[in-house]
């Protein structure tokens, strides 16, 4: 149970209504602070939206931000949205297997996002995968690992419930135990 209140739309002022256009959990606490709503919000989009690295590798890096963490939340939820740009029952399988089976360059977005999540790219993964990707880039995959991992601390922290129709995804996908 999650350790503040979850909102609804009615309860907030109606220029912060919009925040809940996705009431997912994560929102409906987020927004007992508006501003940090939007702001972690914006950057939730562009990263979603509005990035040139691709859309897979994206998740990928999302997804294994989440598996470190143990985080059932973000696991789920990027499961789910990973499907939806180009993650397959066999990235998630080879994920979950240490990147077993992955092609050359999903494995070193996989070792990059563990050593974000573990506290910094190391120079040698950052050197091979600049041999990959361009400077944006680069930048990009960075701060969606950086960002991910604010994302599921702050998961635990809050305490933020999954949703009933995103257990599913830790049925097909379980969590290793703690």
């Amino acid at each position: 149970m999650a350790r503040i209140p979850y909102r609804d739309r009615e309860d907030l002022a109606p220029e912060d209504q919009e925040l809940l256009a996705r009431p997912i959990t994560l929102h409906r606490a987020l927004v007992n602070a508006p501003g940090m709503a939007r702001a972690f919000s914006g950057l939730g989009k562009h990263i979603r939206y509005g990035m040139a690295l691709d859309a897979r590798l994206r998740e990928l890096a999302i997804l294994q931000v989440g598996w470190l963490a143990r985080s059932p939340y973000e696991w789920s939820h990027h499961v789910k949205i990973g499907m939806e740009f180009g993650v397959t029952d066999a990235d998630i399988r080879a994920l979950m297997a240490g990147g077993e089976g992955l092609e050359p360059l999903a494995r070193l977005v996989l070792q990059g996002a563990a050593e974000v999540f573990a506290g910094g790219m190391e120079a040698a993964t950052f050197t091979a995968l600049q041999a990959e990707l361009d400077d944006a880039r680069m930048v990009e995959l960075t701060l969606t690992c950086a960002f991910y991992c604010a994302v599921v601390r702050t998961l635990a922290s809050l305490a933020i419930d999954v949703e009933p129709e995103y257990r599913p995804y830790l049925d097909r996908y379980p969590l290793p135990a703690t």
